[in-house]
């Protein structure tokens, strides 16, 4: 009772010192007081009264702003030497109550919403904790760090995915721009000029920028994951691939080169497919991993692959890569790894063959007439080739009908190479015979 009373003094005469500070408005004085009162709250162990106090001090008439930001930042302090989770939570919605709606507290805001969507996180609110965080837009607070801005909408973009919110993570994936990983870190910062906002320090637990794109690509990788989006993921896997420290580490870039690996195999052929197919190619590091270079170049190479064999040489390193950086490569990896090489030997019949029959294709697919005439269908639907099956005859022509003007064109052409040919042969043999004559006079 004593130690009560001492208390509810001190924080009497605090206050009355307080109330004078603020109406002579006298900055650092009002800071003074305000954080002391606090202070001795925390001192008691009295965290009710300090909930109290933090929004009795707040709600005062003519309360100075950095008095304000003073007892908030003191206060934030306080959150992880609370006794239980009860008590932290409580702290933190004073805190959010009394900085709601202050532009000059946004940041700590966002910090003390990050802190309350964590324990709700650890409570298993996973969809609460997610509404929670979407509400602040950080990406309007001008005096955060560019490291923590970005860390904060990841956490957004995590906790979406960790609902199965897909469309909401999309939306605030946009929100980062990933050309902004590749700045050069090494420039020093502009000095701010007159009247601009100072940027604060990101907090010492937040990532550096090369972490934040390493952890970024590993969501979009899970995004792009839910609908099977191969050639975005393995820009993500190469986007990973190329961080320096993952570079450095055989241990890190092996998995990762598998994975893009397996991912331009699994994604349908299309020319930013093929540039990165290529790019690949010319990796030295894919001398490491020959079974993988060896099923690059048969992708690349214009010839029909059996997909028996290539299914066993490869089948071991599937399974493998369960337990491997990235996980499994999807249910139906498998599959669509089948329906690739399928397409890439229609490919290649329709570069060798103008015409040829159902039955024969099928042969060289390892498939029956009905499945590869399925195939051969979806190909000519999604536009990947041009084709024509003349079903009573069954036969498919992969010729492009020329309408009268295109043949009449093609005929001029080949009129006027022709001519071209004689003119030139006509002046070869007039000059040898030019040649034989004065070697004959000599």
């Amino acid at each position: 009772m004593e130690e009560t009373r001492q208390l509810e003094s001190s924080i009497d005469r605090l206050l009355n010192e307080e109330k004078q500070m603020r109406l002579a408005e006298n900055v650092a004085g009002t800071r003074k007081a305000a954080t002391e009162i606090l202070k001795l709250c925390f001192e008691a162990k009295d965290w009710k009264l300090l909930n109290e106090q933090i929004l009795n001090l707040s709600k005062k008439r003519g309360q100075l702003k950095q008095a304000v930001q003073s007892m908030v930042q003191q206060a934030m302090q306080y959150i992880d030497q609370t006794p239980d989770v009860e008590t932290r939570v409580g702290l933190i919605k004073t805190l959010n109550n009394v900085s709601a709606g202050k532009i000059y507290v946004e940041i700590e805001r966002a910090r003390l919403t990050k802190k309350l969507a964590k324990i709700k996180e650890e409570q298993g609110l996973i969809a609460e904790a997610a509404d929670l965080i979407q509400e602040v837009a950080v990406e309007t607070f001008g005096a955060m760090a560019k490291t923590e801005k970005i860390a904060f909408i990841l956490e957004q973009v995590r906790l979406c995915l960790d609902r199965q919110d897909f469309v909401r993570a999309q939306i605030l994936s946009r929100k980062i721009n990933p050309r902004v990983f590749d700045a050069d870190t090494k420039k020093e910062e502009k000095k701010p000029k007159e009247g601009e906002n100072m940027v604060e320090e990101a907090p010492a637990d937040i990532p550096t920028l090369l972490e934040l794109k390493r952890i970024y690509y590993e969501l979009m990788i899970r995004y792009y994951s839910h609908n099977n989006e191969y050639l975005e993921i393995c820009r993500s896997y190469k986007a990973i691939y190329d961080i320096p420290s993952v570079k450095e580490n055989s241990e890190q870039w092996i998995p990762v080169l598998r994975k893009i690996c397996w991912f331009l195999a699994l994604a349908p052929h299309d020319p930013m497919q093929s540039s990165l197919l290529n790019a690949t190619l010319e990796d030295k590091n894919l001398s490491e991993i020959p079974d993988f270079k060896m099923l690059l170049k048969q992708i690349v190479t214009m010839e029909v692959i059996q997909w028996t064999s290539l299914w066993n040489k490869l089948k071991d390193e599937f399974e493998k890569e369960k337990s491997m950086i990235g996980g499994s490569l999807g249910d139906k990896a498998g599959e669509d790894l089948k329906l690739r090489i399928i397409e890439h030997n229609i490919l290649v019949v329709s570069k060798y063959y103008s015409r040829i029959t159902l039955k024969r294709l099928a042969e060289l697919l390892c498939l029956t007439t009905e499945e590869a005439e399925k195939h051969l269908s979806e190909m000519v639907v999604s536009k990947a080739l041009i084709a024509k099956i003349d079903r009573p005859s069954s036969v498919i022509c992969f010729q492009i009908v020329k309408d009268s003007n295109e043949v009449l064109n093609s005929w001029a052409t080949n009129l006027e190479k022709l001519l071209d040919l004689v003119e030139k042969s006509c002046h070869q043999i007039h000059k040898e015979t030019m040649v034989h004559k004065a070697a004959l006079r000599a």
